[in-house]
């Protein structure tokens, strides 16, 4: 077995469905590539250019966060629909056993989007660490 098949946090699937919304980032967001993430959402995915070459990089993307994130009882997917699709409510805070952040996120609709940001910056390495912690316990 490979080292991407034992370490399979994220899916290049999922990878694929978010390129489609690729000039805003969220594929490399998706893959723990923050900075790039941020040059694709202010710049259109480099004007469109970086966006169509990273429909080629995509695997490669994969393989890396496989080999960067420890894989555990929390799903790196699972973390980032709960984040794209309900993180004002702080469905994904909840989800990794945050529940004080999470209650705060649902009464301030995320802290007013500002705790959105932060996580989508910073959700892979949370979920990482959380998952590290909990096999240490």
């Amino acid at each position: 077995m490979t080292q991407s098949v034992q370490n399979d946090t994220h899916s290049t699937l999922v990878g694929y469905i978010l390129w489609i919304f690729g000039f805003m980032g969220a594929h490399r967001f998706y893959f723990g590539k923050t900075i790039s993430g941020l040059i694709w959402f202010f710049t259109g995915g480099l004007l469109l250019v970086g966006w169509i070459v990273d429909l080629f990089l995509i695997p490669g993307m994969d393989s890396e966060a496989d080999r960067r994130f420890s894989k555990g009882e929390l799903d790196y997917t699972v973390g980032w629909i709960l984040l794209t699709f309900l993180g004002v409510f702080g469905l994904h805070r909840f989800y990794m056993g945050k529940w004080v952040t999470g209650l705060l996120y649902l009464c301030t609709v995320g802290l007013l989007g500002v705790g959105i940001v932060y996580d989508f910056l910073t959700l892979n390495n949370q979920i990482h660490m959380e998952n590290r912690s909990r096999m240490l316990a």
